[in-house]
């Protein structure tokens, strides 16, 4: 298993938490650690080279946002 795919679990295991969580400073909490594994696992796709990097053309990246 790739690590990324570890931290993808990780972050479901994340959501699942937030969906039982009692009050919104749980569920807010899971949640943004969620957010957190997803990036973690986005940023290790990239390290492993299956995601290319952000390609800048014309002082913007591909995403639309200002380099």
């Amino acid at each position: 298993m790739k690590q990324s795919d570890i931290f993808r679990d990780n972050a479901d295991n994340c959501l699942q938490l937030a969906e039982r969580a009692e009050g919104k400073p749980a569920y807010k909490r899971y949640s943004r650690m969620a957010d957190a594994w997803t990036a973690l696992a986005k940023e290790q796709d990239w390290l492993d080279g299956e995601v290319p990097p952000v390609k800048v053309v014309n002082g913007q990246s591909g995403d639309g946002s200002r380099s």
